[in-house]
């Protein structure tokens, strides 16, 4: 028989709220949880020691304090009143809460998150006669979840608006995430992207096939060139940098940034074209041709004109313009070039004589122009020399040796022409039809090509050309430069030298142009254009840097000084990076160099050692690398080894062969200094250096507050020059 069976009939069974309250306090104590007891007025009649550690207090018992126990209660960050609390809705309308999330606030102001779970107190007949609340602190999980939350928001931040391509390419070669950045390189839409094998995208099926076993398996890839099709058509040249996901040894997906170097490469291309041009022309041409600076020293000379003055490129090399010149012609051709030096005027052309070592004298025309930076100030001049030795000759003899000078005009590889006094054409060479792109046909007046247009694109019309001017005005052109077009639509900038000829008697009897196809300096403005556009974006990159920087720094430190204090720190070390790429060219950085420039000012002592071979750093590594450098160093000189006198720095670098490339391993080593805890929380800076290495390098980071002192670990790719010092 059960023990039920045993009580009298008319003994009354106890309701929950009574048997709570009857109940002993060990009973209370037994609960694992913050416990509490309100009768159907709200008073408080029993709580257990856990409910009074959460509240900071113990409420008294009886008719004197209501619903809840705590020193303040909030709600959504609101202040709730006790009479509108949880407990009060469940006594009043036997409402129960169930994972109820309120901030408890403790006589001392500290705060504790509880998740309140409160259920109603009946009597047999159904009528309400208090309620239990059972309640526990979740602060720490809810830390953690608005952490999760902050991290969470943080990365698709990243993702989302980077203003680099990321993409995420499952094992099945199938893309299942891409960034805007991405899709704007390319133009498509995401739905015209997302869900697409890669492969679709990559113009050289090779490529993304070497690329997707790689990564399959499990190699990394730093800037891989690649050639992606946009939906335009057009084709972009890209670097990817990528590394697998790998999950129970399986391959899963990838990783991928997609940086746009099209306009890198063309340039680059367009660069090599034109310097292999310029080279090709600058020697190979028939006419002298010298870089003189501001002085009239020579700093460049072709072959032709050492022919031509009858020296040895060494010998012209250790001269000025005017030590050739004849002393007679030297006066005039100085003044002209000291005004060309001041900017008064671009260019200017002269006749003079040069003295050749074995006393024979060359006629040169002589055409001179400027060469200037962006501000317009003189660099150095180009001077093009013309030996018009056997021309002035010719002049002299035309009436006897007409057709020798044919002759001689036709070997000539310039373009050349002669016309009669009335402007029609009566001699051209193989040259100006190869420049014209046709053949004068008979009566042709005033110039061989088919079509001419000023530099502007405005039409020039024949009668109106530098050639027709010549011979009406009676005098050579000179410094107009003018564009032919040819029967097949290209077009040909040139510059012409038109001069009219006369007989003995004074007459005019017709002229003799020549054509100086100008197309490779025009490239080579081109090219010099593209070039200030690229320092123009490094700027640009720099700027956004430093107001990164900035911004950081700002929303990290406590007060105007401290920001300053900082903020100077690290721009100071991103100016040393620059100083010494600059001075390197924007190639590798050596890394002992930039260790020894970012340590110069606590260098003493010897209490820095450093260790390591040579080895250099390209500039994108060696930016981020003097970032994290300078962070490590402020902080040893603030609060670290090198704030005692008796603290040493160790730093050792060695190299390893990684199968893919190679590996840099770095070690930061403090000791002698205070003893080291570790930080409360994690501030900007080891979060800046975390980026710079392992986002910005690819590279891994671990920082370690050991007691005897700060340890840093960094490990990363090297595309430098391994062994440079």
């Amino acid at each position: 028989m059960s023990n039920v069976e045993e009580f009298p009939l008319s003994a009354r069974k106890l309701t929950e709220f009574e048997a709570l309250v009857a109940a002993a306090p060990a009973a209370l104590e037994a609960i694992p949880g913050a416990v509490y007891v309100c009768d159907s007025e709200g008073w408080i009649v029993t709580y257990n020691g856990e409910a009074a550690e959460l509240w900071g207090r113990n409420p008294e018992l009886g008719s004197v304090e209501k619903f809840c126990g705590s020193h303040r209660l909030y709600r959504n960050g609101t202040l709730l009143p006790h009479s509108e609390c949880p407990m009060a809705t469940a006594v009043r309308l036997g409402l129960p809460a169930r994972n109820t999330e309120v901030m408890i606030e403790r006589p001392d102001g500290s705060r504790i998150t509880a998740l309140v779970n409160i259920r109603p107190l009946r009597d047999h007949a159904g009528r309400i006669q208090g309620a239990i609340n059972c309640f526990q602190d979740v602060s720490d999980r809810k830390k953690i979840e608005e952490e999760v939350r902050a991290k969470t928001k943080d990365l698709e931040d990243f993702f989302e608006n980077s203003a680099v391509g990321l993409h995420i390419v499952g094992g099945d070669g199938i893309i299942r995430r891409a960034n805007q950045a991405e899709l704007d390189l390319l133009g498509y839409s995401a739905e015209e992207y997302i869900g697409h094998h890669v492969a679709e995208f990559h113009a050289d099926a090779p490529v993304i096939g070497d690329i997707l076993h790689r990564l399959s398996c499990g190699e990394r890839l730093d800037r891989y060139p690649a050639r992606l099709r946009a939906k335009d058509g057009s084709i972009k040249h890209v670097l990817i940098t990528s590394n697998s996901r790998v999950e129970d040894g399986k391959f899963v997906s990838t990783r991928c940034f997609t940086a746009d170097v099209t306009g890198l490469r063309v340039a680059e291309l367009a660069r090599e074209a034109s310097e292999t041009r310029l080279a090709a022309t600058y020697q190979a041409a028939k006419v002298g041709i010298a870089e003189a600076d501001e002085h009239g020293r020579l700093l460049r000379v072709n072959d032709y004109l050492s022919e031509i003055t009858g020296r040895s490129r060494e010998e012209l090399l250790g001269m000025s313009f005017s030590d050739y010149t004849h002393p007679d012609d030297c006066a005039a051709d100085l003044a002209l070039y000291e005004q060309q030096v001041r900017g008064e005027i671009p260019s200017y052309t002269c006749r003079k004589r040069a003295l050749r070592p074995d006393g024979s004298v060359r006629y040169l025309e002589i055409f001179s122009s400027s060469v200037t930076d962006s501000a317009g100030r003189f660099r150095y001049g180009v001077r093009v020399s013309h030996d018009v030795t056997e021309a002035k000759r010719l002049q002299d003899r035309i009436r006897e040796s007409e057709q020798h000078m044919r002759d001689l005009l036709e070997a000539l590889p310039a373009a050349l022409y002669t016309t009669d006094a009335n402007g029609r054409i009566t001699f051209y060479n193989k040259t100006a039809v190869e420049m014209a792109g046709r053949t004068p046909l008979p009566g042709d007046e005033w110039c061989v090509t088919w079509k001419l247009y000023w530099p502007d694109g405005t039409p020039l019309p024949h009668d109106q050309c530098p050639m027709a001017i010549a011979l009406r005005e009676g005098r050579p052109v000179r410094g107009v430069e003018a564009v032919a077009e040819r029967p097949d639509g290209t077009r040909v900038p040139f510059i012409p030298y038109p001069t009219p000829l006369f007989d003995s008697g004074g007459r005019l009897i017709g002229a003799v142009n020549m054509l100086v196809d100008i197309t490779e300096r025009k490239r080579a403005e081109m090219a010099q254009t593209l070039l200030i556009d690229e320092l123009n974006h490094r700027v640009k990159n720099t700027l956004a840097m430093v107001q990164s920087l900035a911004g950081q720094t700002a929303r990290h430190t406590s007060s105007l000084d401290d920001f300053n204090r900082t903020f100077e720190g690290r721009l100071l070390a991103l100016s040393r990076a620059h100083d010494l790429l600059t001075e390197r060219k924007w190639q590798d950085a050596p890394l002992q160099r930039l260790v020894e420039d970012i340590t110069a000012a606590v260098a003493e002592d010897g209490r820095i050692r450093m260790e390591g071979p040579p080895v250099a750093l390209n500039a994108r590594s060696a930016l981020s690398f003097t970032m994290v450098l300078n962070e490590l160093l402020t902080n040893a000189t603030k609060y670290g080894a090198l704030s005692a006198p008796d603290g040493t720095l160790l730093m050792r670098w060695s190299l390893r062969n990684a199968g893919h490339g190679t590996i840099l391993d770095y070690e930061w080593v403090e000791s002698g200094g205070p003893k080291v805890t570790p930080p409360m929380r994690r501030g900007f800076g080891t979060r800046l250096m975390e980026r710079c290495v392992e986002a910005d390098l690819g590279g891994e980071f671990d920082l370690a507050f050991e007691p005897g002192g700060v340890r840093c670990r960094m490990s990363m790719p090297v595309t430098g020059t391994v062994g440079s010092n």
